[in-house]
């Protein structure tokens, strides 16, 4: 007998996510986080990319706008010591959203105890076994330790992850020498901002906007706002303890060794240090145990990791409710691991980009810097960087992909016209159901899904310039199966048959 469907195992973003997400699923989830409160330590600046969208499709961005310090920043994102910049184009491929993550932690620890999620802080998983029918969690709490036993259990804890160290999961990659440390702080009274955005210090002369590399490290600044956003790189063979805090001293103290010189610096905002891993987790799952966010994969470069994590709690969730809920067809879980493996492949493969271009300091890597630049100045490269940075390339290999070109990328949020009035794809995704959105006039694909309809949302609209006939999407705002426009009806009732039993049973 369990106490519980799932545990979940960290109160970051991730293992927040999840256990909203499970919710919506319909599991009964518990959140253990061994700190005995919201941590405000400033790490990750702010959400990127496809996170943004899947939060729209939630119901949820609206939410995380109205704490951002800046909800329509402009489109440009530093690659490395390189800029995409995407104010120019019509359309952006990627948008941002300024917020703390401790602003994030608690929009999502929100929602998910709204939505009926247990979450216990100052609960430190310290043992973990499992058999053929649950996981049992040793747990230490404020009152002493004691058991708690689930059928499944999910690892969000970190980087130095507990979880994955119990369960023996192998954690290869590389750990880079480079300690970054990033602050905002007012402008003191003494450096001049000229016009263009570059600054005057005294002592040291015209620094220009952007990146400055000399042969101590990397200084980059910005200012936006009348406030002054900066960061010095070093190699450093220190190890730091990511609780301890970054302070204005220590930080000064590094501009000072890569700029040669005092670098004067206002009241702090905010100030954080972090270094440089590249590591990623063999196997997502290891029988009743899986792991997601930093658990399970580290990259090599800023605004990536919170994204990423955060989808894997997505692609996870759906699949442990269909689990527990008793319709998962054979193998459903497995696909968590094939899947997320997949996407945090490609996010590695940009991160790696970003360090060849970051620490490319000869001659054969200030030439790849500068074809790199001139290849961003052209607006199809710009995209497809986008796209590959805001993680919106992913196209899960799955069943059907070879006759139609959806299955596996993400729904796009179509305006859909319905008896009732207008909608879209995002408000149909907003209870995180499968759903069959019906856009021509098929009446035997809707008899077809009508076998599944207790776990399967059957919807019928119009929609301008419509890219298939049908469409099947997954709670994870994925696409399952499409119906070429003008498809023959047998070939649609069969193909459609057979995605239906692949992903949500017989």
């Amino acid at each position: 007998m369990t106490d519980i469907d799932v545990i979940i195992v960290g109160a970051g973003p991730s293992g927040l996510m999840l256990a909203g997400e499970l919710r919506l699923a319909g599991v009964r989830a518990l959140v253990l986080e061994r700190q005995s409160a919201q941590r405000d330590t400033p790490k990750a600046s702010g959400l990127g990319g496809r996170i943004l969208d899947l939060l729209r499709y939630r119901g949820l961005l609206d939410r995380f706008e109205a704490v951002s310090s800046d909800p329509h920043v402009a489109p440009r994102f530093p690659f490395g010591n390189i800029y995409l910049d995407f104010t120019a184009m019509a359309e952006s491929p990627m948008h941002a959203l300024p917020i703390p993550q401790h602003e994030v932690e608690r929009l999502l620890d929100e929602h998910a105890r709204e939505l009926g999620a247990e979450v216990r802080r100052g609960h430190e998983v310290i043992g973990l076994s499992q058999d053929d029918a649950a996981v049992t969690a040793d747990v230490r709490g404020p009152d002493g330790t004691y058991q708690v036993t689930a059928r499944y259990l999910v690892g969000c804890d970190g980087g130095r992850s507990r979880v994955r160290e119990l369960a023996a999961i192998p954690f290869p990659g590389t750990t880079y020498p480079e300690v970054n440390r990033l602050a905002q702080v007012t402008v003191p009274d003494s450096v001049t901002v000229l016009d263009n955005g570059d600054i005057e210090v005294p002592g040291l002369g015209r620094i220009v906007a952007g990146f400055t590399r000399t042969d101590n490290g990397v200084f980059a600044f910005a200012v936006i706002d009348g406030m002054w956003s900066l960061q010095t790189t070093e190699d450093e063979s220190v190890e730091y303890d990511d609780d301890e805090p970054l302070t204005l001293t220590e930080l000064a103290a590094s501009a000072r060794r890569v700029l040669g010189a005092e670098l004067p610096l206002g009241e702090p905002i905010r100030l954080s240090r972090y270094t440089f891993k590249d590591r990623q987790i063999e196997r997502y799952r290891d029988g009743r145990i899986m792991l997601a966010g930093d658990a399970a994969h580290l990259f090599p470069a800023t605004g990536t990791a919170l994204n990423v994590g955060m989808l894997d709690t997505v692609n996870l969730a759906w699949k442990l409710g269909a689990e527990i809920n008793g319709w998962a067809p054979e193998g459903l879980l497995d696909t968590y691991h094939d899947e997320r493996h997949f996407a945090g492949a490609r996010a590695t493969l940009q991160t790696r980009a970003q360090v060849a271009l970051r620490r490319g300091i000869d001659l054969p890597g200030e030439a790849l810097h500068q074809v790199f630049q001139e290849l961003v100045t052209d607006e199809p490269a710009l995209r497809r960087m986008g796209a590959l940075v805001g993680h919106a390339d992913i196209r899960y290999p799955m069943p059907g992909s070879d006759r139609h070109a959806l299955p596996g990328t993400f729904a796009p949020d179509l305006t859909l016209h319905t008896d009732e009035g207008v909608t879209s794809v995002a408000e149909l995704m907003h209870d995180a159901r499968p759903v069959l959105l019906v856009l021509a006039d098929r009446p035997d694909l809707r008899e077809i899904a009508g076998d599944w309809q207790d776990r399967v949302d059957i919807r019928t609209a119009k929609t301008g310039d419509r890219p298939a006939d049908a469409l099947l999407i997954r709670p994870d705002a994925h696409i399952a199966w499409a119906a070429t426009i003008d498809e023959p009806a047998d070939t649609a009732a069969a193909t459609l048959r057979e995605a239906l039993s692949h992903w949500f049973g017989a």
